[in-house]
Formats: C-alpha cells, sequence, structure tokens
C-alpha cells in the first residue's frame, strides 16, 4: 500500500498537478520513510479529497507528488461520535487512538465525576491539542480521507442537552439491553463511555432522564481504553461500514 500524507493543498489540486509536501510532513516523507522518484503515495486534505499520485522529486524540505487521480468521499452519515472520560495515565489516549483507526467520526472528552486527570485552565486546551495530534496521526495511518475532529471538553451538564437531541448510547455493564442487538435508525450515534470507576450513579440517571440508552458490550467489564473502540467495532458491523 503506497504512504499517505495529509495537505492543505490537496484540497484544490487536479490530475497532472504538482503538490508541494513542506515542513514535517516533507521531513518524513524524505528522511524517515527515504520515498523515491517514481514511487506511489497518496495525499488527502484530511475533509475527503483524497489523490493518488507518484513522487516527482525528493529533498529534505520538500516532496514534489505528481497528481495522478483524484476522488472527494462523502461526509460519513450518520456518524459515530465516541464521548470518552478523561482517564489517568495513557489510557484514554489509547482509546482515542484505537477509536480513530477503527473509524470513529468526532471525539468528544468528558470531564466525568469519577476522572481522575482533570483538564483546567490552559491545560484544557493543551489536553484538547494532544488528542488532535494523535487522532490525526491514527487517520493518516488509517489512511482515512476524513480526519475525525475533537470537541472541545464537555461536562455531565453538556452530554445530558446532547441526550435531548441526539442518539446518546451509554456503555455500562449492567445494562439489559446488549449493543449488538439494537436496532440502528438514520441518528448519528453517540458512544458514552465512563472513566476507570465507572459512570457515577447519578451521572448514568441524568442522562437516562434525558434520553439516554443503557447498552451492553458482553459478559465481561472492559477497560475504559478498549471500550469505546470494542463498541465501534460492533457498530460497524451493524451499519455495514464493515
Amino acid at each position: 500500500m503506497a504512504l499517505h500524507f495529509v495537505t492543505p493543498d490537496a484540497t484544490h489540486a487536479a490530475v497532472g498537478d504538482t503538490v508541494a509536501l513542506t515542513g514535517a510532513e516533507a521531513k518524513h516523507a524524505a528522511v524517515v520513510r527515504r520515498v523515491r522518484i517514481g514511487e506511489p503515495i497518496t495525499l488527502g486534505d484530511g475533509a475527503g479529497v483524497w489523490l493518488e499520485g507518484e513522487v516527482a522529486g525528493s529533498e529534505p524540505g520538500r516532496v514534489d507528488v505528481a497528481v495522478l487521480s483524484r476522488r472527494e468521499d462523502p461526509a460519513p452519515d450518520p456518524r459515530i461520535l465516541l464521548v470518552q472520560a478523561l482517564a489517568k495515565g495513557d489510557r484514554d489516549e489509547l482509546a482515542v487512538q484505537a477509536a480513530c483507526e477503527l473509524g470513529v467520526d468526532e471525539i468528544v472528552p468528558w470531564q466525568a465525576a469519577r476522572s481522575v486527570s482533570r483538564w483546567e485552565g490552559t491545560k484544557a486546551a493543551k489536553g484538547r491539542e494532544r488528542w488532535a495530534t494523535i487522532v490525526r496521526e491514527a487517520a493518516k495511518q488509517a489512511h482515512r480521507s476524513w480526519i475525525p475532529t475533537v470537541a472541545g471538553i464537555e461536562s455531565t451538564a453538556d452530554l445530558v442537552r446532547r441526550a435531548g437531541r441526539q442518539r446518546v448510547l451509554v456503555l455500562d455493564p449492567t445494562a439489559p439491553t446488549r449493543l449488538s442487538r439494537l436496532e440502528p435508525d438514520a441518528r448519528d450515534i453517540v458512544l458514552v463511555v465512563g472513566p476507570e470507576g465507572g459512570i457515577a450513579p447519578e451521572e448514568l440517571e441524568r442522562l437516562v432522564d434525558a434520553g439516554a440508552e443503557r447498552v451492553l458490550l458482553g459478559d465481561t467489564v472492559l477497560r475504559t481504553s478498549t471500550a469505546g473502540p470494542a463498541a465501534i467495532a460492533v457498530l460497524n458491523v451493524a451499519r455495514g461500514r464493515w
């Protein structure tokens, strides 16, 4: 499979054009991956544009790609969103990375009551930026034409408002309904995954009262780093993505 890179210059590129990779992307292509003249390569803008081409020139600060074909993929509809509670260590980041590789369309960081990690003040902006970087790299690795967005940090009150207008599914090991048996519809799905200690009872009650549905993944209790990606895999099959 051809190497894939992301550049905003892909947006308006046409067949026959030459797109120049510069900066970090050029360094990665020329120095790390050591691309050669004539090597096949793909480019995208992260918003649906997908170009196939070949390397026309390569040096450490610039890699020229001759565009051979172009397509525009429509935005996913309906979408799958992952509301991932902040977790200690890198467990939330592992969830974000895997979810992106598996096809999630948006990531929403959640400051849950039981979250050990706290995004407060300037840490909120830095945390979001960190997650966005993870998402971008995972999307490139997975050769995705659409790079998922990362929303700002949300509170439980924010999720309650979502439950009033979106289909919110809360992963709960005590839920009576299995996710695999849930009847899909045309609405976006918002998956909610709690932190290491689980979702606080009062939070779960508020979400359900607002219209959220409790769903069960299986007979075992998964870590916060694996629950979301596992649920996305189930939804991919149910919705015919896989």
